[in-house]
């Protein structure tokens, strides 16, 4: 069963960019409370479809360089990312059922 992955800007390109599967990308924040609403769904994708997507965590006030690159302005916003490229971008909180109907996971 897998859980959420922290990440940082020194490891970003590692985990996430060269990542062998697509990558949820979630930038939070410890104030943010829809970042806080979001978060056990996250830990519920990641168990539950851990073998089809990464999920992975940047707290954007200890990693800005990474939230600046990606345009991030508003929190929770979440990157689907495959091979490096963001292949979507979901912004608020958003139900488990939602969520992975937009992920396309099964």
């Amino acid at each position: 069963m897998s859980k959420p992955v922290k990440v940082t800007d020194d490891n970003f390109n590692t985990e996430v960019l060269s990542a062998d599967k697509k990558v949820l990308v979630d930038f939070w924040a410890e104030w943010c409370g829809p970042c806080r609403m979001v978060a056990p769904v996250l830990e519920d994708v990641a168990g539950e479809y851990g073998d089809q997507i990464k999920v992975v965590k940047l707290n954007v006030d200890d990693n800005q360089a990474t939230a600046s690159r990606y345009g991030v302005m508003s929190i929770p916003t979440m990157l689907v990312m495959e091979n490096g490229e963001v292949q979507d971008k979901l912004v608020g909180y958003m139900p488990k059922d939602k969520l992975v109907n937009k992920l396309g996971l099964k």
